[in-house]
């Protein structure tokens, strides 16, 4: 019984090798054919929407030592202290 399975699977496996290939390609035009009309390619730059971080030297205005700005920043950023009542 074993020996009967094992064979018609095999037969099922192999026989499908064995037919001849289709005669046109399945779906657009045939590949082989170098005369073929294909559709336009259209380039997309995957970088475009790229803009650079880099660090860059302070502005004309921005003289003062690193220091300075430093601290400045630092006290705009940090809260307001509350007012006494």
């Amino acid at each position: 019984m074993m020996r009967i399975f094992a064979a018609v699977c095999a037969a099922a496996l192999t026989t499908p090798g064995c037919t001849a290939p289709p005669a046109v390609p399945a779906v657009g035009p045939d590949p082989s054919n170098p005369s073929a009309r294909t559709p336009a390619v259209d380039y997309r730059s995957t970088t475009a929407p790229y803009a650079s971080r880099r660090p860059v030297e302070p502005g004309p205005g921005e003289q003062k030592s690193r220091e300075q700005n430093w601290r400045e920043q630092n006290e705009r950023a940090a809260p307001q202290p509350k007012s006494a009542q």
